[in-house]
């Protein structure tokens, strides 16, 4: 990633939704030129100079102290994940490595595996670029022959934007999308030479008019918990909460997907399981959505 010029158009495109009203700056008559804030109403709020502003906008952040980008989160109404993204770029435009991606797909630990084998909800580990590399039972019964073995790992940007059964999959396509390209681009401020990160974005971008779009508007998003609408082949749509579960010492997330007890949706997921427990189950599934596929 340029530096420079993330920072740039960060900076440029949060400056650009925040209104006079939002800010709290009083109304004058007369045609505005630029949506969002003036860079002079800005610099005033966050208490530096014009100058200094333009100088940051123009990608030249080297030196930003802390309480400087402490007063424009404040000023542009940064939430903890664009805060956190601005640092982090701040980082990258002064030359600072940040937090190192790794090349290649982590092992994953027994230990990893029995964790999720002994989890009574769906869930997966993942990396931080959003690679797929360890799945449970009940995890491959929801996704079906997406998660089969053979498909890990799977890389979850890819699916979302480049694979047909994406947009069946994800009831709510759209929301995932945007959720999707926003994790990626925080983790791209995070580990800016990560090479695999980038060639991942650069192919994504060349690919998928729907990333690139996404990708173009600078939004992010940390990975805490969300809601997801999913259709199953074997129990219809159902609707769970996606938890992100930091592994401490590890480049491996878990997410685990679950209901609240009673509800329709954890009757779907009992019902899963019992299923899954089935000899075959998963595979017959698999080759019945194939089947479907094909024709």
């Amino acid at each position: 990633m340029d530096a420079r010029a993330e920072i740039r158009d960060f900076l440029t495109s949060r400056r650009a939704r925040i209104t006079p009203q939002q800010a709290g700056l009083p109304q004058y008559g007369g045609q505005r030129r630029v949506p969002g804030l003036r860079r002079s109403e800005l610099a005033t709020l966050a208490g530096i100079s014009v100058e200094y502003l333009t100088q940051l906008e123009r990608g030249n952040a080297a030196g930003a102290s802390e309480p400087v980008l402490d007063a424009l989160s404040r000023a542009l109404q940064l939430d903890e994940a664009e805060r956190t993204h601005l640092f982090d770029l701040a980082r990258a435009a002064s030359g600072a490595r940040g937090t190192a991606g790794h090349g290649r797909t982590p092992q994953v630990r027994p230990s990893i595996q029995r964790i999720l084998d002994t989890l009574g909800s769906p869930a997966y580990a993942r990396t931080r670029r959003g690679d797929i590399v360890a799945v449970n039972a009940l995890c491959t019964a929801l996704y079906g022959d997406i998660l089969d073995a053979d498909a890990l790992p799977l890389n979850i940007a890819r699916f979302v934007f480049l694979d047909p059964r994406s947009p069946e999959f994800f009831l709510d396509w759209e929301t995932v999308a945007d959720d999707t390209a926003a994790s990626l681009r925080i983790e791209a401020g995070r580990t800016p030479n990560d090479r695999q990160l980038s060639d991942l974005v650069g192919e994504l971008a060349t690919r998928s008019n729907a990333f690139a779009e996404r990708w173009g508007k600078h939004n992010v998003r940390l990975h805490h918990t969300a809601t997801k609408r999913l259709h199953n082949a074997v129990v219809g749509d159902l609707e769970l909460t996606g938890d992100a579960l930091q592994l401490p010492g590890e480049d491996l997330v878990l997410i685990v997907y679950t209901a609240p007890a009673g509800t329709p949706a954890q009757e779907k997921l009992d019902f899963l399981t019992r299923w899954a427990s089935q000899p075959g189950a998963v595979r017959a599934t698999e080759s019945r959505t194939k089947h479907a596929s094909d024709t």
